[in-house]
C-alpha cells in the first residue's frame, strides 16, 4: 500500500465531509466539491494553499507535527483519525528509497497461551496486525467455531477475523452485528496499515478482500479510522443460540519490536449470557475429550 495515496485520499475524504457551515466559513451558491476546498482547509489551518495542496498530493514527510494538529483540527479529525494521520507521517519518514522494508516475524511464546489456557469462562484470543488469529482458548475456540470451519480459514492458511467475516455468507448468521463488525474490522486494518505499510502481510488481505467483496471495498474506501478497545458483540451461535458479551481488547508485547492483541469477550455475571457459555464450555469440553 502506497503511502502517498494512502494520505491523499485520506485528506481528500475528511475534507470532503466538512461543509463551510460547519467550518464557520461563508457558503457560496455553487460549488463543485461536496465539502471544503483545498484554499479554505488552508486558511483554517494556517498554512498557504500551495503547501497544503502539495501535502494532500502525499508529502507528508517534511511536515511539522504542530501543521499536522492544525490540519487535524481544521478537518476536525476524531482521536482515532488524528492517530492515523500521525501514523502516515511517521511511516513516510521512516520511509528511505534506497532501503527495502524488511518484516520479520516472531512467534509467539508459549506463556501466551497459558494466559488465554487459565482464562476458563471467557473467550480469550491474540491476534495480529492483520487479524490473523495466533492463539486462542478452548472456549473461543468453541465460539468461533463456524469461522475455524471455515473454508475461507483452510485457503488462507490461519483463521483470520477479516477473511471469515467478508468471505464466508455464513458470517451473517454468526455475527447478531454484522455491519457494526464489519466497520470495526476494517478499520482496524486501515488503521494498521497506517502504521506499518511495509508488512506485506497486511496488504496481501486488503488485495484478496478488495478483489472478492463489494462491501469491503466501500469501507475501505471511506477511510474509516476504528480504534475499538471495548464494546459488545453479538453472536448467534449454533449450539447455544444467541450470546451478548462485552468485550476488551488491549495490546499483548511479545518481544522487543512486536505486539499483537488481546480480545477478551465475556458475560455478565449471572446472567443468561454467562450461563450459555457455561454450556459452551461444557460442550467444548466434552468434544475434546
Amino acid at each position: 500500500m502506497n503511502n502517498r495515496t494512502a494520505v491523499r485520499d485520506f485528506l481528500i475524504s475528511r475534507r470532503a465531509r466538512i461543509t463551510p457551515a460547519q467550518a464557520g466559513l461563508p457558503g457560496t451558491a455553487r460549488r463543485r466539491v461536496p465539502g471544503l476546498r483545498r484554499e479554505e482547509v488552508a486558511v483554517l489551518a494556517g498554512v498557504s494553499t500551495e503547501w497544503y495542496v502539495r501535502l494532500e498530493k502525499g508529502h507528508i514527510a517534511e511536515v511539522s507535527y504542530d501543521v499536522l494538529d492544525a490540519v487535524a483540527r481544521a478537518l476536525r479529525l476524531d482521536d482515532g483519525e488524528r492517530i492515523y494521520l500521525f501514523d502516515l507521517a511517521r511511516t513516510a519518514r521512516d520511509e528511505a528509497p534506497s532501503r527495502e522494508c524488511v518484516f520479520t516475524e516472531t512467534e509467539l511464546p508459549p506463556t501466551v497461551q497459558w494466559l488465554l489456557d487459565s482464562m476458563t469462562l471467557s473467550s480469550a484470543m491474540v491476534s495480529d496486525k492483520r487479524l490473523d488469529v495466533l492463539a486462542i482458548n478452548p472456549l473461543g475456540r468453541a465460539l468461533y467455531s463456524p469461522m475455524f470451519a471455515s473454508p475461507a480459514t483452510h485457503e488462507h492458511g490461519r483463521a483470520n477475523l477479516a477473511l471469515y467475516h467478508f468471505l464466508d455468507p455464513g458470517s451473517r448468521d454468526f455475527y447478531g452485528n454484522w455491519d457494526v463488525t464489519a466497520e470495526v474490522l476494517v478499520g482496524l486494518l486501515r488503521a494498521e496499515a497506517g502504521r506499518a505499510h511495509c508488512d506485506p502481510r497486511i496488504g496481501e488481505v486488503v488485495e484478496v478482500l478488495s478483489r472478492s467483496s463489494a462491501e469491503f471495498r466501500e469501507l475501505w474506501d471511506a477511510h474509516h479510522i476504528v480504534m475499538h478497545n471495548r464494546g459488545v458483540k453479538l453472536f448467534r451461535h449454533p449450539t447455544v443460540g444467541g450470546l451478548e458479551l462485552a468485550y476488551h481488547s488491549m495490546e499483548l508485547p511479545f518481544s522487543v519490536r512486536e505486539a499483537a492483541m488481546l480480545t477478551v469477550c465475556t458475560a455478565a455475571p449471572e446472567s443468561a449470557d454467562e450461563e450459555r457459555l457455561r454450556l459452551l464450555a461444557s460442550w467444548s469440553a466434552s468434544v475434546a475429550t
